[in-house]
């Protein structure tokens, strides 16, 4: 079997010397260029497998590489070296579509740990592999699944936000299932569930000893997360002491136990998702604004289900499917027309999560294993005429406040949507909506 060809770009010969050791023992064949205009020439000329550049070259800036790298040569990982305690640099490279990063002086188990990642196939080229999936034909479904294709091969902290229940823990999964740290564990932690006064044990760990009732050591949610994912649900629930912590171990990638005078290192991929707006969180004070920009490095937005209506009748039918097979049905049953588009016409503020409440109630109500409109108990939306002449005038409110919006800033829709609290995705779902070109 081949050795596997690592190209590192260092116009400093005493740090290409120290990786091509390092690479070397395990088991890597590399080569090395000083500046850039030679890694072209090494990239036009050879086949590599990873890439691994300094960010301050002689004849230009390491993302310059990694913007190269990503339109020539899109499969092939590129990770960045950074001066110590430059995050700034890192984020830029990681949204630029660096792999990951590594701080000098370079940490040899770091180093290690990156290579081995970003060396490994990825999952979605070993499908069978990943077990979570996202029921759906819609072209938002589509769009949302080449998203999380190519996120998978990245390390860069991804922010996954949408609706309660639209299943953004699902997606997170997904992401890991299918990247290179999938032999490793997922580990899911709801912020806004563990005591504000045991987050740090939670999260870091302790050693015996370190306070009343901590009788053996204790492993934390970072150490569990070891070489895996750890997904941070609800984290615009952190209290602000645990934001600073939090953001130390992610810049630093190591943590301290409490009760500990050293830090270990801990080699894990941070996904974080809320529900929340994190943009004002940070406007209002309640949320680092360093933080924020540590976490969304990528930032990725789940549909709510009323966005991929088209999808509802093929993830009713699935869910009916799993509901019957706990329960020991020899068969799913089956939603009637009148059913089908008492669903297809509900708004679902609960989401998917609301569609799969929904149906198991009406899973326990069916007679002769069809579902009817009744069964399912969903109050259709009113349309009295008070309340219709409301829709039209809030209609138009909020036409007119995104037209204010865009005027305002000279339809730069990104910016539109961020002075009207909106994600990106949703002011365009509005636009379509609303005809307005």
């Amino acid at each position: 079997m081949s050795k596997k060809h690592v190209l590192i770009i260092d116009d400093e010969p005493d740090i290409c010397e120290l990786i091509e050791i390092t690479l070397t023992r395990m088991g890597f064949q590399t080569q090395s260029a000083y500046t850039i205009a030679e890694a072209y020439t090494l990239l036009k000329k050879e086949t590599f497998d990873l890439c691994l550049t300094d960010m301050h070259l002689p004849d230009g800036n390491g993302i310059d590489l990694v913007q190269y790298v990503q339109t020539n040569y899109p499969t092939l990982p590129i990770a960045v070296i950074t001066a110590h305690g430059n995050m700034d640099s890192a984020v830029k490279a990681l949204k630029a579509g660096a792999f990951d990063f590594v701080s000098k002086p370079v940490d040899i188990h770091i180093l290690r740990n990156l290579v081995s990642s970003a060396t490994k196939p990825n999952n979605f080229e070993q499908s069978s592999n990943a077990t979570t999936t996202i029921t759906g034909q819609s072209n938002t479904v589509k769009q949302l699944l080449k998203h999380i294709e190519k996120l998978a091969r990245s390390q860069a902290p991804v922010f996954i936000h949408g609706e309660s229940g639209s299943g953004k823990e699902r997606v997170a999964r997904m992401i890991h299932e299918q990247g290179s740290r999938a032999d490793a564990p997922f580990v899911p932690v709801n912020c806004g569930a563990i005591p504000a006064e045991l987050m740090e044990s939670e999260f870091f760990g302790h050693i015996k000893g370190s306070f009343t009732g901590a009788s053996t050591d204790k492993q934390g949610l970072f150490q569990a997360a070891d070489g895996g994912t750890l997904f941070l649900d609800e984290i615009a629930e952190l209290p602000m002491h645990m934001q600073v912590k939090l953001l130390r171990a992610i810049q630093e990638k190591a943590i301290r136990s409490v009760g500990s005078s050293h830090e270990i290192p801990v080699d894990v991929r941070i996904l974080s998702a809320s529900h929340k707006d994190l943009a004002a969180q940070v406007k209002e004070g309640h949320f680092r604004e360093d933080l924020y920009y540590r976490i969304n490095v990528i930032d990725l937005s789940v549909p709510s289900l009323k966005e991929r209506s088209e999808d509802i009748p093929l993830l009713a039918e699935q869910i009916l499917q799993t509901l019957a097979s706990k329960s020991g049905c020899n068969s799913a049953p089956s939603l009637d027309s009148a059913a089908l588009s008492a669903l297809s016409n509900y708004h679902f503020p609960g989401n998917v999560r609301e569609l799969e409440n929904i149906l198991e109630r009406a899973l326990a109500m069916a007679e002769n294993n069809v579902i009817t409109a009744n069964d399912l108990h969903i109050k259709p939306q009113q349309t009295s005429v008070t309340e219709a002449g409301n829709t039209i005038n809030l209609a138009r409110q909020e036409k007119n406040a995104i037209m204010q919006a865009l005027e305002e800033t000279r339809w730069n829709k990104t910016a539109a949507a961020k002075r009207l609290g909106l994600s990106l995705r949703q002011l365009r779902y509005r636009l379509e909506k609303m005809d307005i070109d």
